[in-house]
């Protein structure tokens, strides 16, 4: 056809344009496909789970659906991941050591340098946005825990966000931690849920897999070809611990026998399925300060009792975890996809000792009262509320140890316990195990390794640059070889670690380890073990071996600055905040119909400070019958709340778990203006005092002041949402919507009134535990 003289193109348009279509040429942007018959993806990422705690791992706990994946695929049992959460899930999803990807520590802090950013860099590459780029759908739900605190909030910034960083749709918890049965705040895609009251029966992990569910049936039933790749990051097991009566009834009793009897016989559960060679010995208890658990017969029968719970409800909470991976496996094979489908299952770090020597009912009191170990009082309770959403406990670091079986230590700690976690991989239709293969690999790898395996796998080559800029390259390898064939070597021949000063450094089965204990975080008292004949690092060679110390302490240190890991956190450096975060202490008036506030930018209001709560009633002020709550800030965890009941005013205090309150008296008709002052008071403590229309009507003295992680739930005015104050109001009056005319809450904090080593011993602790 011959061209018309009047026809143009335009930029970029590969067809023809003429002044109609009648002599112009159609052309469309090629759509991103994956090649036909590309594997579907399934990574499910545990918190703060260690090794033992799975049947393929040596586990008692019943886990039918992980066995039946260990069963057609592998285990890698020597597996490595950073020794806290937010590092662990940058590593997992970028391929690039944690400090590279701008995560040394956890998105709860902002000291200011490279390697602390707390949010990913524009050219970081994720995995997600690889796959979606080579023709993936691309879901994630539950545990986020990449935006810093800071930017949750409305109108902050978020390119850190899950859909930002290549995940087509979004559903669970951008922080580190939540309620399972009142979560403070959950995202679906970029929007916060406006939910005042979570149904009858709610539970965080059934909804998660209610969702991830939803998202895969929506797809096929638009989609038949494409494959999909799934990000199921649990809250589980992250404290506060919380499961379903029915899951916790099935482990009653089971473990009366203790942690030394628990880690016997994983220990020898796992010799049995050959995880470890004969001859490995099992970490004796740990003994250091800090760390030490003590002898279960040593207890008291009171304390076995109460501390045998707390590993019920963690027991119920595995299984609850098994049930939930069933479930998608299921979904996936009435779909006629699970042969074809890789499915991962490991955990982001070990088991924590966040629980203390005895436990803890009250998750966030066991962080923010390290300043005085009787200021909340945390003693023996209910036993029959542990796990139940009334308490937010933790289980004594032995349960953390025995989690950890055969190692030593804990999550943020760099030797095995705190590092070394489980890993299960399967895919039928593409690593199908040749005769007399158990599956079992022993190779080191390590969590950066999981990205470029992965795309491996599926035949993806990662894209040069991103947004333009030339992207970061992996420090991870591809492991996809020794998948396939036990007898080939692991091509990870090294690798450093660091995490507030806890170091280490593997070469070749030698392992540089050094806790951080001390005042000087740059003063590393290194351990040398050779991991090949002593994988529970219990025989320290740094004494014979000299010249290997200072081989390996010199790759760290080279390490460390080509991992931008300079400078090390010390004093108070992880209490440290950008200063335009001040901002968020300035007054600020709320509306009536408000949604809750976020977290941390109502924390900013209230922590360690005076402040002043003013609601204002509209209309003629308050009638006769007018009642509710006027303004409420947290949950069963901690929080206060103001309400009108039966014509009285009544304000409430919850000190993480013991609720009292003060009756202020009736409410004059016509009362217009009602004030809270909280007022701080020597020994974290605060002083409240009610007023009507400016006359003092009730006070509330030496109360616990919340800090740290409390208040959990953000302030919500005119009705307790979420997480109830106080129990006995939600009981007998659900929300208790307020039924009269409220225009607004105006919150105005005072100067901070606390002195600065207190708070920042007390925000460096519950930063470290909101991981």
């Amino acid at each position: 056809m011959t061209v018309p003289p009047h026809a143009r193109g335009y930029e970029g348009f590969t067809g023809r344009i003429g002044r109609t279509t009648d002599d112009s040429t159609p052309s469309w942007a090629p759509v991103p496909s994956a090649a036909p018959g590309s594997p579907n993806v399934v990574v499910v990422l545990i918190d703060d789970m260690g090794y033992s705690d799975i049947g393929p791992f040596g586990s008692e706990i019943d886990t039918p659906n992980l066995d039946r994946l260990a069963a057609s695929g592998v285990r890698l049992t020597n597996y490595h991941t950073t020794p806290l959460c937010s590092p662990s899930r940058a590593a997992l999803l970028t391929g690039l050591n944690p400090h590279r990807a701008g995560y040394g520590f956890v998105a709860n802090a902002d000291p200011g340098y490279p390697g602390l950013r707390l949010e990913l860099a524009d050219d970081v590459l994720t995995l997600p946005e690889i796959l979606r780029a080579g023709g993936y759908a691309t879901y994630a739900v539950g545990k986020w825990h990449l935006v810093r605190d800071a930017n949750i909030r409305p109108g902050a910034n978020r390119d850190s966000w899950p859909t930002q960083r290549g995940f087509d749709r979004y559903y669970g918890s951008l922080e580190g931690l939540n309620s399972f049965y009142y979560p403070n705040q959950l995202v679906s895609d970029n929007s916060a849920v406006d939910v005042d009251e979570y149904p009858e029966n709610y539970y965080l992990t059934d909804d998660l897999t209610d969702k991830a569910i939803g998202y895969l049936k929506d797809l096929r039933a638009h989609d038949a070809d494409r494959p999909f790749f799934l990000y199921f990051a649990h809250v589980a097991m992250h404290g506060p611990l919380q499961a379903k009566p029915a899951d916790v009834a099935k482990y009653r009793g089971r473990y009366a026998e203790g942690w030394d009897a628990l880690r016997e016989s994983r220990f020898a559960a796992q010799l049995a399925q050959g995880l470890f060679p004969p001859g490995t010995e099992q970490a004796p208890r740990n003994s250091e300060t800090g760390f030490d658990v003590p002898e279960w017969d040593s207890l008291m029968p009171e304390q076995q009792r109460r501390f045998a719970r707390y590993m019920e409800v963690y027991a119920g909470m595995v299984d609850s975890v098994d049930q939930s991976v069933g479930r998608i496996l299921d979904t996936i094979e009435e779909l006629g996809e699970l042969d074809n489908t890789i499915v991962v299952f490991t955990s982001d770090n070990g088991g924590t000792a966040e629980g203390g020597p005895e436990g803890t009912r009250s998750y966030f009191s066991q962080f923010a009262h390290v300043t005085d170990p009787d200021w909340v009082g945390d003693v023996p309770h209910d036993e029959e509320l542990i796990g139940t959403a009334r308490l937010g406990v933790h289980y004594p670091r032995g349960w953390g140890q025995a989690s950890n079986t055969p190692f030593r230590f804990y999550k943020g700690q760099s030797f095995a316990g705190g590092v070394r976690v489980p890993f299960v991989l399967s895919w039928p239709d593409g690593l199908r195990k040749q005769d007399g293969d158990n599956g079992i690999r022993e190779q080191f790898t390590y969590v950066t390794d999981l990205a470029p395996t992965l795309l491996g796998l599926v035949g993806i080559d990662p894209p040069t640059v991103r947004g333009g800029l030339p992207a970061k390259e992996f420090d991870g390898v591809d492991a996809s070889a020794v998948l396939r064939d036990g007898a080939i070597a692991s091509s990870h021949t090294e690798q450093y670690t660091e995490m507030t000063g806890n170091r280490g450094y593997y070469r070749d089965g030698w392992k540089l380890l050094a806790l951080h204990p001390g005042p000087d975080v740059d003063a590393p008292r290194w351990q040398l073990f050779d991991v090949r004949t002593d994988p529970t690092e219990l025989h320290d060679l740094a004494d014979r071996f000299p010249e290997k110390v200072d081989e390996l302490a010199a790759a760290w240190d080279e390490a460390a600055w080509a991992n931008t890991v300079f400078p090390l956190l010390s004093g108070g450096a992880l209490a440290v905040r950008r200063p335009a975060e001040q901002a968020l202490s300035r007054p600020v008036r709320i509306l009536a119909g408000t949604p809750p506030l976020e977290r941390y930018r109502c924390s900013k209001l209230i922590a360690f400070r005076d402040f002043e709560i003013a609601t204002e009633l509209g209309g003629s002020g308050f009638a006769p019958g007018n009642e509710g709550v006027l303004v409420a800030h947290g949950d069963p965890q901690g929080g206060y709340l103001l309400y009108i009941e039966d014509g009285h005013l009544v304000f409430g205090l919850n000190s993480y778990g013991r609720y009292a309150s003060v009756d202020a008296g009736p409410v004059p008709v016509g009362a217009r203006r009602i004030e809270v002052s909280a007022t701080v008071a020597p020994r974290l403590r605060w002083d409240f005092t009610v007023r009507i229309d400016g006359a003092p009507t009730g006070e509330l003295l030496g109360q616990v002041q919340l800090v740290g992680m409390a208040p959990w739930t953000g302030i919500s005015v005119g009705v307790d949402a979420r997480g109830p104050v106080s129990w006995d109001l939600r009981e007998r009056r659900g929300p208790f919507r307020y039924t009269g005319a409220l225009r607004a809450v105006t919150y105005t904090p005072g100067p901070v009134q606390v002195p600065g080593g207190a708070i920042e011993r007390i925000e460096r602790e519950a930063e470290y535990a909101a991981d």
